[in-house]
């Protein structure tokens, strides 16, 4: 989401950050944050009658005449304008939520190019990945190449699917792909429906054909978050044609009308379950109003990082939190830990989540981690058994990996540093009186914070600050954003904070990669490659 939360984020933050340079919080100062944030939220095109409502209930909200002495301006306007923001974007409405062990069928529809079919197997692969048998059934028969784009995105998901090149008629074969998913017990059945346009009556009639055969739990409405304002009537026109439950807006990578879209769709009372935030298969985000607004101001997302993580099960890696247990930290675990964030998707989301580190997002990211993993594929069993210093001590190793790797030898000696840097923070983690050791403590009680005594809580926030690099630190707020981060964790339901630190390689971990948060990293000697 770079255009919103990269432009309206930026905005929205500076101006709540004017708070903290007044002396004194007058009617005058909240004027003039009212003005900017009403300018930020008309440039992300939403309209001119939501913004008018914000502006109105904030300024019944912090009434500065009305207020007790002793009252907290600042955290009271922020926390106006928090709420406010959520409230305009969250119609308060719940959307179908699939039940387990049943089969649960789900129809798409949508405007012809809104990334409908694309989505289907993102939604798909959404909950494969959280252990739901999903599956994609094609029955859009009006666009040339449907069935072939459908095929080849679910083959590369490893989804099982099912259409045909002959048969035309969309109901039928709507139909009986659901009837035999359903009869193999697959859970999530996905529908494909042809793209339409208002103008076109008959495909407005198959649509209520297909939903009468196929007796979807949810009809989902997949809009491109480009139109802006625009999406208020094609959502309510689609609404008055069949029963849509829920809505995905796409496209909200690349351009500012995304906030426009969002806020009219709300307006409409229509849930938004999905946004899409790139072509890639992961590029598929729940919407959660208050954690969407959150990550656009730079707070954060611990529950969406939370969720995440809980994805890719790191609780069953049980040798690699033993030997973090233990303080040990070898290049193939590196390797391991590189696969496990690739697999989170792309690592400037995960930055996103993470509070105060949005800022740190880089775009080279993912390309470093995949060559680092490159050049580890390069590297026989036993250097990848060890902590690295085999190839430092015998730098014609290093030369030998850098040639089957193709990279450069200064990238490889980035790479060893980096891996340094990680074991130097294991050790830290490790050990009697490690984090991992201290958060297990306040862990069986509950999580972080719960059931831990005022001294362990400040040795775990005194060894985070030694873990984490001072830039980074200094962008999380200090001390106070790190005891922010604990209270967000605690609050996120964790029960075992240490299995995600564990799995992930620490905070520190992902701060201290060259060039993948942001941060800077110690460079490798530069010699050239030979």
């Amino acid at each position: 989401m770079s255009a919103i939360l990269g432009d309206l984020g930026r905005k929205l933050t500076s101006a709540l950050q004017s708070l903290t340079r007044e002396t004194i919080i007058d009617q005058k100062v909240l004027d003039a944050i009212l003005k900017d944030v009403c300018a930020a939220l008309l440039e992300a095109d939403v309209s001119v009658h939501l913004v008018k409502q914000l502006r109105s209930n904030i300024k019944n909200i912090v009434n500065l005449e009305e207020l007790a002495a002793g009252v907290n301006k600042r955290k009271l306007i922020q926390k106006a304008i928090f709420d406010e923001l959520c409230r305009l974007l969250d119609p308060g409405l719940e959307p179908y939520k699939p039940i387990k062990n049943k089969p649960n069928v789900i129809m798409f529809v949508g405007l012809q190019g809104s990334g409908k079919t694309t989505t289907c197997t993102k939604l798909a692969h959404y909950y494969q990945r959280k252990g739901w048998r999903t599956c994609l059934v094609c029955a859009d028969t009006f666009r040339a190449g449907a069935f072939d784009q459908l095929k080849q995105n679910a083959t590369k998901a490893k989804i099982p699917f099912y259409g045909s090149y002959t048969e035309t008629d969309p109901v039928q074969l709507a139909a009986e792909g659901v009837d035999k998913f359903k009869a193999e017990g697959f859970e999530i059945i996905i529908v494909d429906t042809s793209g339409r346009h208002k103008q076109e009556t008959e495909l407005f009639g198959e649509m209520r054909q297909i939903a009468a055969a196929v007796k979807p739990n949810d009809v989902i409405f997949v809009m491109d978050g480009t139109i802006g304002q625009a999406a208020e009537s094609q959502a309510k026109a689609f609404r008055q044609t069949v029963a849509v439950g829920s809505i995905v807006i796409t496209k909200m990578d690349g351009h500012a009308k995304g906030g426009g879209a969002i806020s009219a769709v709300a307006a409409t009372g229509s849930p938004i379950i999905f946004i899409g935030t790139g072509e890639h298969i992961h590029d598929l985000e729940m919407f959660h109003a208050r954690r969407f607004v959150g990550k656009m101001m730079g707070m954060g997302d611990i529950g969406g990082l939370i969720e995440t993580v809980k994805d890719m099960k790191l609780d069953q890696n049980t040798g690699l939190l033993k030997k973090l247990e233990q303080g040990v930290f070898t290049l193939r675990d590196m390797y391991e830990q590189l696969q496990m964030i690739s697999g989170l998707g792309p690592l400037s989301k995960i930055m996103g989540m993470i509070p105060g580190l949005s800022q740190l997002q880089n775009a080279d990211g993912t390309s470093r981690l995949k060559k680092f993993m490159c050049i580890m594929d390069s590297m026989t069993e036993e250097e990848l058994d060890s902590d690295g210093k085999i190839l430092t001590q015998q730098p014609s190793r290093i030369y030998r990996v850098a040639r089957g790797s193709g990279a450069m030898v200064r990238e490889v000696e980035e790479l060893l540093v980096t891996s340094k840097s990680f074991a130097e923070m294991v050790k830290k983690m490790g050990g009697s009186k490690g984090l991992l050791n201290t958060m297990g403590r306040g862990g069986a009680h509950g999580g972080p914070g719960h059931g831990m005594n005022p001294r362990d809580m400040a040795r775990m926030q005194s060894q985070m600050q030694s873990m984490i690099p001072p830039q980074m630190l200094q962008q999380m707020g200090g001390m106070g954003g790190i005891q922010n981060m604990m209270q967000q964790m605690a609050g996120g339901g964790l029960g075992n904070m240490a299995n995600m630190l564990g799995g992930l390689g620490g905070l520190g971990g992902l701060g201290g990669l060259p060039g993948m948060g942001g941060m800077p990293g110690a460079r490798g000697r530069g010699r050239g490659r030979r």
